[in-house]
């Protein structure tokens, strides 16, 4: 069973829009794995963004292997291009 047609799709969350639109500017679409404030983005929020389709696991990094080094997908650049608002 695909896992991926199992998976609802929904229109992402603040945080997971403002995660997102911070890879648009980095070199191969790379997602940080810190805030503006030097705090790790939730595992939630890249979790939940690796499920939807819109990040994608880029490479293991082997110093910190608990870290998610993620890249944008094609999905990710539309909903981190996309000016709608999320609708509350």
């Amino acid at each position: 069973m695909n896992l991926a047609v199992d998976v609802a799709r929904h229109a992402p969350s603040q945080a997971q829009r403002a995660w997102l639109k911070r890879g648009l500017v980095q070199p191969g679409g790379k997602l940080p794995l810190f805030d503006e404030f030097g705090q790790h983005i939730d595992i939630r929020t890249i979790r939940v963004c690796v499920e939807q389709g819109w990040a994608e696991p880029w490479y293991p990094n082997p110093l910190k292997p608990d870290w998610d080094v993620c890249k944008l997908t094609i999905a990710g650049r539309e909903i981190a291009g996309s000016q709608a608002d999320v609708i509350s």
